[in-house]
């Protein structure tokens, strides 16, 4: 009975010193140092790229990044500002890289004249890059980077 009593009591009182203790304190990276109650001034939009250079993708089946503004494009059931470039039809004026086959390709993989009403809204994959510093640290490697330190012989390795 005495030792059910002194556990009560131990955890009455650990219990009572954490409630007791001041709160602990998280800095988001992204958010800095305002407090979650308060609100932040938003960052600046960073300028978007425009380089037109063909950027390696970073994993395999990765949507290929935009390299260049598009800013005012239209894209809409109406319309779509990419095809004027990007269609198989406009590529050879154009010199744009073309669409996918698989851009004119229905779900069941049936190829079809126009592109695909699924692929058609070109931004809901592909994205335009800004000229940013990262928001958090990233030690992201490529796994051929990887593979590469991985089977170098040893004499390499240091």
């Amino acid at each position: 009975m005495k030792i059910r009593v002194t556990a009560i009591a131990i955890c009455i009182l650990f219990g009572s010193a954490a409630w007791a203790a001041p709160p602990f304190e998280v800095v988001d990276p992204m958010r800095g140092p305002t407090p979650v109650a308060d609100e932040a001034d938003p960052p600046l939009i960073s300028p978007i790229e425009n380089k037109d250079i063909k950027r390696m993708r970073t994993y395999s089946m990765q949507p290929p990044t935009i390299p260049h503004k598009i800013d005012g494009y239209q894209i809409d059931k109406n319309f779509n500002r990419c095809l004027t470039c990007h269609a198989r039809v406009n590529t050879e004026v154009t010199q744009a890289p073309p669409l996918s086959v698989t851009h004119y390709m229905d779900r069941d993989s049936n190829v079809l004249a126009e592109v695909s009403p699924r692929r058609y809204f070109c931004v809901q994959c592909h994205v335009p890059q800004a000229e940013a510093k990262p928001l958090v640290a990233n030690d992201y490697q490529d796994i051929d980077v990887i593979l590469k330190r991985l089977t170098a012989p040893a004499s390499d390795k240091k």
